[in-house]
């Protein structure tokens, strides 16, 4: 689906999973400023709630591998997280999605941003609005890309429309034993415009199957050279890498045209 307020792209997208998380510590300020410094389209964060409910920039849902805290990110204010300091860089604190937002606005990349369930599955009321709400204040909605692996979330941020795509991720689990047509009724269903899954599960057939739909696919989990160029043959719309200087030379390095259909 084409955005009009989006620059043009090379394909397929690069994004900087977690920031670049071979390289710096995941999911921190440091992390984006590092990934911003080099070409890639996008730059994929995960988000938990506070206990007030704002959007905390964090992939697990408790605090002890990646901070000096302890304990679910939902059971402490934004007030007391914002004191907490994540590890490797050097004393800088837990961002908050507004903190991310403006610099990856300021960087002019994409924000790829998925919002997480809590530790029990289940998603944190209010957290896909407020998120909304969060980009819209840096001017960041048509340059964001919505991603859930809950369907119901997906749903809502179609609903609040207005993303640059809205993304169901899916794993292993949810696509087993369902054919390839079955996952695009899915994502059309939840008012999806991308699926996502990971590198290992993608596929022609898959492939072939959502752009039939007018859908897009794209892949986590291309971090290493056979990886990424599996993901480059194949023709993915976007791949979030935990390496993107890697990507960003394969890419350019190019592949045969007849193995990149668009």
């Amino acid at each position: 689906m084409d955005n009009p307020h989006l620059p043009e792209t090379a394909s397929p997208e690069i994004a900087s999973h977690r920031g670049g998380a071979f390289l710096w510590p995941e999911n921190s300020l440091l992390a984006i400023r590092e990934a911003l410094k080099w070409p890639t389209e996008q730059v994929e964060l995960d988000v938990h709630a506070s206990a007030d409910g704002e959007p905390v920039v964090m992939h697990d849902a408790t605090l002890e591998r990646m901070t000096d805290g302890q304990g679910p990110v939902v059971a402490q204010s934004w007030e007391a997280l914002a004191q907490l300091r994540v590890r490797g860089t050097g004393g800088e604190t837990i961002p908050h999605l507004s903190h991310a937002a403006r610099l990856i606005h300021e960087g002019g990349q994409v924000l790829r941003l998925e919002v997480k369930a809590d530790a029990q599955g289940r998603p944190y009321p209010g957290l896909v609005a407020r998120c909304a709400a969060v980009v819209d204040q840096h001017g960041m909605r048509a340059r964001t890309v919505f991603m859930s692996f809950e369907a119901a979330s997906v749903a809502e941020a179609a609903a609040i429309g207005g993303f640059a795509q809205t993304v169901w991720l899916a794993e292993g689990r949810a696509l087993r034993g369902i054919r390839p047509r079955d996952a695009a009724a899915m994502c059309r269903s939840c008012g999806a415009t991308e699926l996502g899954v990971p590198e290992g599960l993608s596929d022609a057939a898959l492939r072939d199957a959502l752009r039939a739909e007018g859908l897009r696919l794209s892949v986590w989990g291309a971090n290493h050279a056979p990886t990424i160029h599996r993901a480059l043959r194949l023709g993915v719309d976007a791949m979030a890498t935990d390496d993107p200087p890697l990507a960003l030379r394969l890419r350019a390095s190019g592949v045969p045209a007849a193995q990149n259909p668009r």
